[in-house]
């Protein structure tokens, strides 16, 4: 499970929450413009835009979990399983494996207006990576910070949503967390006026009334709620590192910690939290045993090569001892 967001104040933000129960090797990787992505059933381009984000790198592929280009659009993928749809190969269409479909997508488009164009003639393929990584059954997040659209592989093909409440989940499908969302309305962050009765002197006892009835369990419906009221009643701030914490603290609300949600003999835990700025091209992140955050930038410099570079992520607790050792 997993939950991304677009934040909006001077600069314009992507952030996610990876949830599993296991950890793949992530790293932060930057693809530059000559890198030769290699389409398994479309053309593949001599060039593309570079492309930073948090994946898997096997056999010298990136199999990016959410990444943005140099352009200032991301992409995110959500689990999405029962409810994804593989399709076979169509003429006139473009017909991409899984993996393919974010570097696809962040190679070729500037705007959401041009990945929306893109997912509705694009048929997704259940061709497997290698015989031991299957396809993954997600729906995607895609911004620039300004507008964000909901992208989900049905029977028919990808079913494209504007998402002006800037926040995916996972299951059940968007158009069910779009009106569920409506049964919050009563929710404020102001303090709560007593509507229940004018015949009963009822007494606000605690700071936070205004939000009683929030869901706090890690559902994914109850995710999307929490994430969204977080997001549009976080204070705005005008300093770039605090927006980039605020943003950093509106993914926290939705935090999972390791016991709280089990799978199986294991339990979901946040393994990362990414933010990107999509002003700059700097992506941030901090991992479920680091709270430190740590950046990689897409620097001119790397924008134009021929090879991934690659960035570990830093899983070791990183504490800053002000006196001691």
């Amino acid at each position: 499970m997993c939950t991304a967001i677009s934040f909006k104040e001077k600069s314009n933000f992507f952030g996610r929450n990876l949830d599993l129960e296991c950890s793949y090797g992530e790293e932060v990787i930057i693809t530059p413009r000559n890198y030769g992505f290699e389409y398994r059933h479309s053309e593949s381009p001599m060039e593309h835009m570079a492309i930073i984000g948090i994946g898997a790198v096997l056999d010298g592929y990136p199999l990016y979990y959410d990444a943005a280009n140099e352009a200032g659009l991301a992409m995110a993928g959500l689990n999405f399983v029962g409810n994804a749809k593989f399709h076979t190969e169509e003429q006139d269409f473009y017909n991409l494996s899984q993996f393919e479909l974010i570097p696809f997508i962040l190679g070729s488009c500037k705007t959401v207006a041009d990945a929306k164009r893109i997912l509705l003639k694009t048929r997704l393929l259940r061709t497997p990576f290698n015989e031991s990584t299957p396809p993954s059954e997600l729906h995607f997040f895609i911004t620039d910070g300004k507008d964000s659209l909901t992208a989900e592989p049905m029977a028919d093909g990808f079913k494209v949503y504007e998402n002006e409440i800037g926040v995916l989940t996972n299951n059940p499908p968007y158009p069910y967390h779009e009106q569920n969302i409506n049964n919050y309305i009563n929710l404020t962050s102001a303090v709560p006026e007593n509507r229940f009765s004018d015949e009963l002197r009822l007494v606000r006892y605690s700071r936070g009334m205004g939000s009683i009835g929030l869901p706090a369990d890690p559902s994914s419906a109850s995710r999307f709620v929490r994430a969204a009221f977080t997001k549009f009643n976080a204070v705005k701030k005008s300093d770039k590192y605090e927006e980039l914490s605020e943003v950093f603290h509106v993914l926290e609300s939705v935090y999972q910690v390791e016991g709280v949600a089990k799978w199986g003999d294991s339990y979901e835990k946040t393994q990362y939290t990414s933010v990107a700025n999509l002003s700059t091209g700097e992506y941030f992140y901090k991992t479920y045993s680091n709270s430190r955050i740590t950046a990689v930038k897409l620097t001119e410099e790397n924008k134009a090569g021929e090879t991934l570079i690659r960035f570990p992520l830093r899983q070791r607790e990183d504490i800053l001892f002000e006196n001691g050792n």
